[in-house]
């Protein structure tokens, strides 16, 4: 079935199964995350009469540009809203300019597990994790976890190692982690344009993340946009120093000269400057990756961020007559 037809069969169908849904359980709080579930079941919540309704949005809203009606019906949607969330400063900001009143604003975090002091503490076998990869303890590993998309800025990443190549230990590699949606052909040109083909490893999208990151040495992320990245705190948490670029929120999530560095985006050669400092100075990586570790567990463990969903919750059902921003820096008894 086409697509378009599939949508106008499936989406009335879609409509009248949530309605129902939720008139028979009548749930206390209806949280929706992402934007097609925002425009479908903040519609429904509101002609059902759901009381507690809340909105988070995870990136930013870069596909309104090219959608002006559904970026109204989320403007009319975002002041029927209880609380209306982000995940990052950058994201709240955006949402100011969409016409978000203030005391319905509030930021969450992403956590994730296992962000306490050992996470990375011990190195994954290099042998073992990347068999046919040539890579082993004296491999000086980058690590770049971002899936194979334009805005993701690996071309950038790649011609920052061009440049500063001559200058880097004769064995390093750049590991490349993620899905190829349609750029990987392009982005291996650009390497063997920078003369560093032979030094990236194109592994695709892997279920061992976690090892690979604690088997590097310093973590990257170079995206054109972000609203808040997992990636950096599951570098962080692995105890990397990280690299990565001033948009959306991570300088929120990297404290700059201090867990790493933050660069301007679409800048290749002050990317390059920065990776080389850490290079040069592997007790300045420890110190950073150390300090790195504890911000991850204090800041953006997966258990801060339960608690202020339950913060939320318990405060809405309650009736408590805060904004939003109250409720979620309210003190558990």
């Amino acid at each position: 079935m086409p697509k378009g037809l599939r949508l106008v069969v499936l989406l009335p169908l879609t409509i009248f199964r949530l309605m129902t849904l939720l008139r028979r359980f009548r749930p206390d709080v209806v949280h929706f995350f992402l934007p097609m579930a925002y425009l479908i079941g903040g519609a429904c919540a509101i002609l059902t009469q759901t009381r507690c309704r809340v909105m988070s949005r995870r990136s930013l809203a870069a596909y309104q540009k090219s959608h002006p009606f559904l970026a109204r019906v989320e403007r009319w949607l975002h002041a029927r809203m209880c609380a209306v969330l982000g995940n990052s400063k950058a994201v709240l900001e955006e949402l100011r300019r969409e016409g978000v009143q203030e005391e319905k604003l509030g930021l969450i975090y992403n956590g994730i597990e296992n962000a306490g002091p050992a996470s990375g503490a011990e190195k994954a076998s290099r042998g073992e994790l990347l068999p046919a990869h040539n890579v082993d303890d004296e491999t000086l590993v980058f690590i770049l976890v971002a899936n194979l998309i334009y805005y993701k800025g690996h071309a950038n990443l790649l011609r920052a190692f061009g440049q500063i190549r001559a200058s880097l230990p004769k064995k390093w590699v750049l590991l490349c982690v993620g899905r190829d949606d349609g750029i990987g052909a392009a982005l291996m040109e650009t390497a063997r344009e920078n003369r560093i083909f032979s030094n990236v490893r194109w592994l695709g999208p892997r279920s061992d993340t976690a090892l690979l990151l604690a088997s590097a040495d310093i973590g990257l992320l170079c995206s054109d946009e972000e609203g808040f990245s997992n990636a950096i705190l599951e570098g962080m948490a692995a105890g990397l120093p990280m690299v990565v670029t001033d948009v959306g929120g991570n300088t929120e999530a990297v404290a700059d000269g201090e867990t790493g560095f933050v660069v301007p985006p679409q800048d290749p050669v002050r990317l390059g400057e920065a990776i080389l400092t850490l290079v040069k100075d592997p007790e300045l990586c420890r110190r950073m990756g150390d300090a790195g570790r504890e911000r991850m567990a204090k800041k953006f463990s997966a258990a801060a961020c339960v608690q202020s969903y339950e913060r939320l919750y318990a405060g809405l059902i309650a009736g408590e007559k805060k904004a939003i921003g109250d409720l979620l820096q309210r003190e558990e008894n």
